[in-house]
């Protein structure tokens, strides 16, 4: 990911998820690359940033709070989670925002 998201006119919505990971792959790379062919059919989706560093820092932005509710509940997206829990990281948050504003260039 190497572009700015193309969000909507606000309101919209921002799921900021911050994260440490673990030592080694352990099949990160395959299904981060998955979880990203799958979030981008799902409905209200709007676009993703993300950056990783030290900490890993990944934004997805979405049209209302059910789309981001829906995709937390997506079975491919679960086993996801629970494989990050147990193998991809030290520790993570996940927050939600309500964007109002947005500007730039």
């Amino acid at each position: 990911m190497t572009a700015i998201a193309k969000t909507p006119k606000p309101p919209y919505y921002a799921a900021i998820f911050t994260s440490l990971r673990s030592t080694g792959d352990n099949g990160y790379g395959a299904m981060s690359a998955k979880m990203l062919e799958l979030v981008s059919t799902q409905p209200g989706f709007l676009g993703v940033e993300s950056a990783k560093e030290d900490i890993g820092i990944t934004i997805s932005y979405w049209a209302d709070i059910e789309s981001i509710k829906n995709w937390k509940a997506n079975l491919e997206h679960q086993t996801a989670q629970r494989l990050g829990h147990d193998r991809w990281y030290e520790s993570f948050k996940i927050r939600i925002a309500k964007v109002e504003r947005d500007y730039g260039m």
